[in-house]
């Protein structure tokens, strides 16, 4: 029996993922559960695991192809599965029969319906939205096979649904990008004519096409399996590159303008004399008992902060506009900025208020770890309720940094400098750092930003306030 998967909503909300490579091939035999693709969301990297055991047939995308949610994905032949009645009469009846038996039980053939599949969507949560119906799109069934097409929709929890074949729709056949190029070109695909075998039309069937109507005077055609990577300005001779706006890249830049033209920031500064800290951590570092946990300098901001927010609630706060309301959170969901081949990603330590300063230096490098593994997951990311970027890091003394959306403070930890500072009454060398504090001045105040600041600061001058109070 063919099955055809349909891309699944991944539980983020997302419209689209980019294809970034096949593990299977046509022709493979996949067991259920078998990681069969790699797609790249505006948050993360996710495996695809396979919906069925039995045999690739066909792949509908290729690597670098972007992707709408519930656009066929990959076509497998199911061994050993019932097939559809042959016969009209019988598959109608077949359709009767199942219709009157989700009626009379819907919970239990829903259930029935769902295989156990794993890795698609987020956790189940209690707010979780409504599972959406699945459909059929028997247009994208081959025609003149012989078979039936049971067409699959995954639902945002783990599940997956089989519909009914329904009357085939004539419909140009193309993949997600080519159908958005003709769209931006304002071309009926119905107009173009494919060019393979396969009937698929291809982004040179649709120059070629536009080039002929003068759409595109002069344009060149571009084969249609060339990958959207950038282009070398060097092995091209072009004086510019250019690069498609995606994944990570396009989620993180959709974010920072919501953000800068929704919550309106202030930034102030703080610079901290924190040789304490900076002696603590050595002393630390030749403690036997602590090795292999690896304590720095953000580990103590993070325990500042936590300790700072029982005090200043008002920046562990979100604006929720549609209520009307200020929420307060009695939690502290901790976001650590972290630089990526893919971009810039936030994942949070949850509940951090409740960890020691060894268990947040741990935390800080298992999200770190998995962060550069490309590993980093969408749930991984949601839910933060305040925000530390490490500036530090590349030799940087301080900036203004954007609000997560949805957060009330973000702090930005500067590079520790050693430089001449009045202690005790006398110039001396000493380790210096300038922090500096985003806030949204909807829900914060300047002097309650200033005052968290202080605080802040006070902690990393006077480390052992964190291990007294913490």
């Amino acid at each position: 029996m063919i099955q055809e998967f349909l891309l699944p909503d991944l539980g983020e909300g997302l419209p689209e993922a980019e294809l970034v490579q096949w593990t299977v091939a046509e022709g493979d035999e996949v067991a259920l559960n078998q990681t069969i693709a790699e797609v790249e969301t505006a948050k993360a990297v996710v495996e695809l695991p396979s919906p069925f055991a039995g045999t690739v047939r066909t792949l509908h995308a290729q690597a670098g192809d972007v992707v709408q949610v519930g656009s066929p994905l990959i076509t497998f032949d199911v061994a050993g599965a019932e097939a559809s009645a042959t016969s009209p009469e019988s598959a109608a009846a077949s359709s009767a029969t199942a219709a009157d038996k989700t009626d009379a039980a819907p919970e239990a053939a829903e259930e029935k319906a769902q295989p156990n599949l794993v890795g698609y969507g987020a956790a189940p949560r209690g707010n979780a939205r409504p599972q959406r119906r699945a459909r059929s799109v028997a247009s994208h069934a081959p025609a003149g096979n012989g078979t039936d097409t049971a067409v699959l929709e995954a639902a945002p929890h783990d599940a997956i649904r089989i519909a009914e074949p329904e009357r085939p729709v004539e419909r140009p056949r193309s993949t997600p990008p080519v159908r958005r190029f003709a769209k931006d070109l304002g071309i009926d695909l119905a107009l173009v004519e494919a060019s393979g075998a396969s009937g698929i039309i291809t982004r040179a069937d649709v120059e070629a096409y536009a080039a002929r109507i003068g759409t595109m005077p002069g344009a060149e055609p571009v084969s249609a399996d060339a990958a959207p990577a950038p282009r070398s300005a060097a092995s091209t001779g072009e004086r510019t590159t250019r690069t498609p706006i995606r994944g990570v890249r396009k989620h993180t830049a959709e974010a920072m303008v919501r953000s800068a033209f929704t919550a309106p920031h202030v930034t102030t500064f703080l610079t901290v004399d924190v040789t304490a800290t900076t002696e603590l951590i050595e002393s630390l570092k030749a403690d036997r008992s602590l090795q292999g946990h690896k304590i720095g300098v953000l580990a103590v901001a993070a325990k500042a902060v936590c300790l700072a927010l029982r005090k200043h609630p008002e920046l562990n706060s979100k604006w929720d506009e549609a209520a009307g309301e200020i929420v307060e959170h009695h939690y502290v969901n901790l976001g650590i900025a972290a630089a990526t081949g893919r971009g810039l990603v936030v994942p949070n330590i949850r509940d951090a208020q409740d960890l020691t300063l060894v268990e947040l230096a741990d935390a800080i490098r298992d999200l770190a770890e998995t962060a550069r593994a490309g590993k980093t997951t969408p749930a991984d990311m949601m839910g933060g309720t305040f925000s530390i970027t490490n500036v530090g890091v590349f030799g940087v003394d301080a900036g203004t940094p954007i609000l997560n959306p949805g957060e009330a403070g973000i702090l930005a930890v500067g590079a520790v400098r050693r430089q001449p500072w009045e202690h005790r009454g006398e110039i001396a060398l000493r380790d210096v750092m300038t922090l500096a504090l985003s806030f949204d001045h909807r829900l914060v105040d300047g002097e309650q930003g200033s005052k968290f600041l202080v605080d802040v600061g006070d902690v990393l001058r006077e480390p052992g306030r964190a291990m007294l109070l913490g």
